[in-house]
C-alpha cells in the first residue's frame, strides 16, 4: 500500500523527516497547507506535493489523505493531533507530544478511545544504532547500569523562531531535552534530582541541564543548549563492565560509528547511514497498513511529558 500523506505547515524539518523518507519508500505527498499560502505553494513546488489546500483542517478532512504529518510549533501539536483523531486519520507528530502532561493525556485518551494512532516522532529509536545500544544493555554486555549521559547542542535559532516563544511552547528542554529524557527512560524510570536553567526571556530556557537517578542508584545527565557553535548530539551509556558511545544519535548519516568498550577492549561498530527518519516512516507505514507493533504508544508520550514537566519544576520554571 502506498500511503497518501498530508502535511501540516511548511516547516524546515519536513525535508528530512517526511519528504525524503516518503520519496525513498514510495509514498505520496498529496496535500499541504500553511499559514502563508505562498509558502505552502513554494513548499509544494519544491518537494512535489500534489496539491496546496487552504487550511490545516482542509488537509485533515481531505478524503484523499490517509495519514497526517504534524511538524507545527510545539503548542500546535496537540490541537491538530486531536483534530486528526476526530477525522480518523493516523498521525505522525513531531516531538514533543504536547505542551505538558495534562495536554498529552487528553490526546492519548482521544487516540486510545478512537483507536487512531498518534505516534510521537522519536526517530532515533528506530535506527540500528539505538537498537544496538539497547541490545548491549539488555543482554548485560555492559554489566549493571551506572550512568547515562545525553549531551545536546545546536546553533542559536533566529530571534523570531517559535522555539524562543513561550506561547509556542518553546525552550531548550522542549526542543532538545525531550530526546534526552526519552532516551533515559529506555533504561528504567528515572526521577529528577536537580536541574539548572539559563532563561533567554522569562520562562524560555536557552540552556537547561539536569541530573537524574534511577531506582537502582544509577544516574543520568542531560545537557541541552540552543546557543552552541555547532550541532552536537551524543549518547554515552556506562555500566560496570564497559560502556557504549554514540557520536550522533540524531543524525546517524553524519557518523554511524558506535564505540564499544568492554573491559580493556574497544571496538567501533558501523551500523549504516540510512536515515533514522526513513526507518521511522517505514515502521509507521507498516503499522498503518498491516497493524505491525510500534515501540512507542500514547502512555509513553504522557510519561515523557510528565518527566519534562518535572524537570522544568526542578529548574525553578513553570511547565509550558
Amino acid at each position: 500500500m502506498t500511503l497518501r500523506i498530508g502535511v501540516l505547515g511548511a516547516s524546515r524539518i519536513a525535508e528530512n523527516a517526511i519528504i525524503g523518507p516518503a520519496q525513498e519508500l514510495g509514498h505520496r505527498l498529496v496535500a499541504v497547507a500553511a499559514r502563508d499560502p505562498l509558502r505552502a505553494k513554494a513548499f509544494a513546488d519544491k518537494y512535489g506535493v500534489e496539491r496546496v489546500l487552504t487550511s490545516y483542517q482542509d488537509v485533515i478532512s481531505d478524503p484523499g489523505v490517509d495519514v497526517v504529518y504534524n511538524p507545527l510549533a510545539n503548542s500546535l501539536h496537540a490541537p491538530w493531533n486531536l483534530a486528526a483523531v476526530e477525522a480518523g486519520k493516523p498521525v505522525l507528530t513531531e516531538k514533543p507530544y504536547a505542551r505538558d502532561r495534562a495536554e498529552a493525556a487528553r490526546v492519548a485518551a482521544a487516540a486510545e478511545a478512537s483507536g487512531v494512532t498518534v505516534m510521537e516522532g522519536f526517530h532515533y529509536l528506530f535506527h540500528p544504532a539505538m537498537r544496538r545500544v539497547l541490545e548491549l544493555t539488555g543482554e548485560g554486555a555492559l554489566g549493571e547500569l551506572r550512568r547515562v549521559e545525553v549531551r545536546m547542542g545546536m546553533p542559536e535559532p533566529a530571534p523570531d523562531d517559535p522555539r524562543w516563544s513561550l506561547d509556542m511552547a518553546g525552550g531548550a528542554l522542549m526542543d532538545l531535552g525531550c530526546y534526552a529524557l526519552h532516551i533515559m527512560r529506555r533504561f528504567g524510570s528515572p526521577r529528577v534530582v536537580s536541574a539548572t536553567a539559563v532563561e533567554r526571556t522569562p520562562g524560555v530556557d536557552e540552556r537547561l541541564d539536569a541530573e537524574l537517578v534511577y531506582p537502582s542508584g544509577a544516574t543520568g545527565l542531560t545537557t541541552n543548549s540552543m546557543v552552541e557553535q555547532e550541532h552536537s548530539f551524543t549518547l554515552r551509556v556506562i555500566g560496570t563492565h564497559g560502556e557504549v558511545a554514540v557520536p550522533n544519535f540524531i543524525n546517524p548519516p553524519a557518523d554511524d560509528g558506535l564505540t564499544i568498550t568492554i573491559g580493556d577492549t574497544t571496538t567501533v561498530e558501523r551500523v549504516g547511514k540510512r536515515p533514522s527518519y526513513t526507518y521511522q516512516l517505514e515502521a509507521f507505514a507498516a503499522h498503518v497498513e498491516l497493524g505491525a507493533a510500534l515501540p512507542l504508544d500514547p502512555a509513553d508520550a504522557v510519561a515523557n511529558m510528565a518527566l519534562i514537566d518535572e524537570t522544568y519544576v526542578a529548574a525553578g520554571m513553570q511547565p509550558r
